[in-house]
């Protein structure tokens, strides 16, 4: 499959500070663009983003920022109208207005992709999310997810999903391949700050920190607190872009994934730090997580930890040769599974599933009721 145009409307492409959304992008856009695809990625411009822009004008594809809904409307209706698919992502500055008039809009089919999908539920679950509603739901072809496993069953009985399909995040392997630079510490984290996945770094990392102060650790990430006790052997990064997230990772021994405590519950949501830490073959220890097996082997390809003292007999003890060998093996197996081609290939399998009308035995809600629902 080849020469489709796509149009995505995300929540950045051109700035990764304070979300990772815009890594997940840039790999997908790349890979269907040199597949052959019209790709065009539509981000409402913010001051924060424009402040924080570290790929203003992405190489691939074309990418063209709008001011408000008004310009949305009058500048790229007609773009909609035409392609072959349209992508509404998720936490997408008015994204319940948006989807409602790229679905009345639309000629070709119609997905939302859902970077955050435990989050979403959530909110659904509530009846506060503020860029998809539950009338909105049924009436995209596709509904693309970051959480794979039981989660996409739900998404099809409770919300009416018609296609749920996970599109995980994925990793250049251009980008993201094995360092020639020396080892400056024995583990390190990125990931920016939340609440619920400090008390993991305190547990897995600040604490052997404490335990080995002749040790090196690193932790890299915007918006932590100012009142964090970082130990005097924990080197700090307010914020790294992608282009020196290979470096990031190559100068490390063990590198730490930490799992928001919403992806935790739901599982099968693996972060893109796992999959670019693994293609540079950093070997990696996890916190565990309910379908971390479905992307690596525990004990094989990752490390799993469950307390501070199993992190710091990892760090102090592990041979040498069976780090490498878990690193290796982690690389092998996101060359294998997880690239970003991989992910392009998966999209064409959906969208050639929604061109066959494969699971489609409803029909799609019209409008009008679906804003009765709402």
């Amino acid at each position: 499959m080849s020469g489709l145009s796509i149009i995505f409307l995300g929540l950045s492409v051109t700035s990764s500070w304070g979300n990772g959304h815009a890594t997940t992008y840039r790999a997908l856009l790349k890979a269907l663009a040199r597949r052959g695809h019209r790709v065009l990625f539509l981000e409402r411009d913010v001051p924060w983003y424009a402040t924080h822009r570290d790929l203003a004008e992405p190489p691939y594809g074309t990418t063209r920022l709008y001011r408000d809904l008004d310009e949305l409307h009058s500048r790229f209706g007609a773009a909609v109208a035409e392609a072959d698919l349209v992508v509404l992502g998720s936490y997408v500055p008015d994204g319940i207005e948006v989807g409602r008039w790229l679905l009345d809009r639309a000629g070709g089919a119609t997905a939302f992709y859902d970077i955050d999908t435990p989050v979403t539920l959530a909110q659904l679950c509530r009846g506060d999310c503020p860029y998809v509603s539950p009338g909105l739901i049924p009436r995209f072809d596709l509904y693309l997810s970051f959480t794979g496993g039981p989660l996409l069953e739900r998404l099809a009985d409770e919300f009416g999903a018609l296609r749920p399909r996970p599109l995980y995040c994925s990793v250049d392997p251009d980008v993201h391949r094995p360092q020639a630079t020396g080892t400056l510490w024995d583990l390190g984290y990125m990931g920016t700050y939340s609440a619920d996945r400090q008390r993991g770094l305190e547990r897995f990392l600040l604490a052997p920190a404490r335990a080995l102060p002749e040790r090196a650790f690193a932790v890299a990430g915007a918006q932590y607190p100012a009142d964090i006790a970082w130990p005097a052997n924990v080197e700090r990064f307010e914020h790294l872009p992608p282009a020196s997230h290979s470096g990031f990772y190559g100068a490390q021994r063990f590198t730490l994934n930490l799992t928001r405590a919403d992806m935790v519950t739901a599982g099968w949501s693996p972060s893109v730090r796992l999959f670019e830490a693994a293609a540079i073959a950093t070997p990696i220890i996890s916190d565990a997580w309910p379908g971390l097996e479905a992307f690596f082997i525990p004990g094989k390809e990752i490390l799993i930890a469950d307390s501070p003292q199993q992190v710091t007999a990892i760090l102090a003890d592990l041979p040498e040769a069976e780090r490498a060998a878990i690193a290796a093996a982690a690389r092998r197996r996101v060359l294998r599974s997880h690239t970003l081609v991989q992910r392009a290939i998966e999209l064409e399998r959906y969208i050639d599933e929604v061109r066959a009308g494969r699971w489609h035995s409803l029909p799609k809600p019209s409008l009008a009721a679906t804003e009765a629902a709402e």
